[in-house]
């Protein structure tokens, strides 16, 4: 039975919406044809007006209303319902945690659950209205540090040890604990950030190419074949489905501050090295 709070929510209308965060970011329309792919963060899936099948790489299948999957698992959706929505949440964040809870989700790859008593309207609000005060706030503040510098200038290419370096640790350690506190590796995570500038540039630019450039994709056809294999379809296929993307960014009160400082301390480093 379909939820018209949920559905009224998540987007009004029958049309597709994008609306994107600082590293969080909520999709809610049509149930377009998802190819097997593995995302960078946790997403949860709901489906808005009919239950799903989800598919892992092993060939497992689970029905249910609503899933939670976790970073860096291949999966594929088959919607039953017309509509759906994909939660993609923040490392460490409120969302996440009150996502795990609802779903009592463990440590498992993917949890699904058929139960009807699971609230998806309240988490798909908390996912969509993050509190302005919100940051990630379970991260080890190091990596907490390089999620922020991530966010901000994810176009930048700065690997692991530069940002190691910023950090005080090697660049060993610093992936391990990258992946550790956030459950994705830092390529995976810088990826997200990409994706996500992406589809702010696309509001600014107007196109794929330029918004792919903007943010860091080497070109076009890698930003494609990138999006493909993180969400199991073309970008251009949300475009087909006239999606519209809203950037949230203001609404939630955001400020850069905190990693404002970041490309000017692994500049730093950058030129210590130069000299050395």
């Amino acid at each position: 039975m379909t939820d018209p709070a949920l559905s009224s929510t998540c987007c009004p209308g029958t049309g597709a919406r994008l609306s994107l965060w600082p590293g969080r970011a909520v999709y809610s329309g049509p149930s377009l044809e998802l190819d097997l792919h593995s995302g960078s963060v946790t997403c949860l899936a709901i489906g808005t007006d009919a239950d799903f099948t989800l598919e892992t790489a092993d060939g497992t299948r689970r029905t249910g209303r609503s899933a939670l999957i976790r970073p860096r698992v291949p999966h594929r959706i088959e919607a039953h319902g017309r509509r759906m929505t994909f939660c993609y949440v923040e490392p460490g964040s409120a969302a996440e945690r009150a996502c795990v809870a609802a779903l009592g989700a463990g440590t498992e790859p993917v949890t699904v659950s058929a139960d009807g008593t699971v609230d998806a309207m309240r988490l798909v609000r908390l996912c969509a209205q993050p509190d302005r005060s919100e940051r990630p706030d379970t991260l080890d503040p190091r990596i907490r540090e390089a999620v922020r510098q991530l966010l901000w200038e994810p176009e930048l290419p700065d690997g692991a040890r530069e940002f190691a370096a910023v950090a005080g640790l090697s660049a060993s350690r610093f992936l391990h604990l990258f992946r550790e506190q956030t459950g994705t590796s830092f390529r995976r995570y810088r990826l997200w950030a990409r994706m996500l500038r992406a589809g702010r540039a696309l509001l600014v630019h107007g196109t794929l190419t330029e918004a792919a450039a903007a943010a860091g994709f080497a070109s076009p056809s890698h930003f494609s074949s990138s999006f493909h294999a993180t969400f199991g379809l073309r970008p251009s296929r949300l475009l087909t489905a006239r999606c519209v993307i809203v950037d949230e960014t203001a609404a939630t009160g955001y400020r850069a501050t905190a990693a404002e400082g970041a490309p000017r301390a692994r500049r730093a480093v950058q030129e210590d090295q130069a000299r050395g």
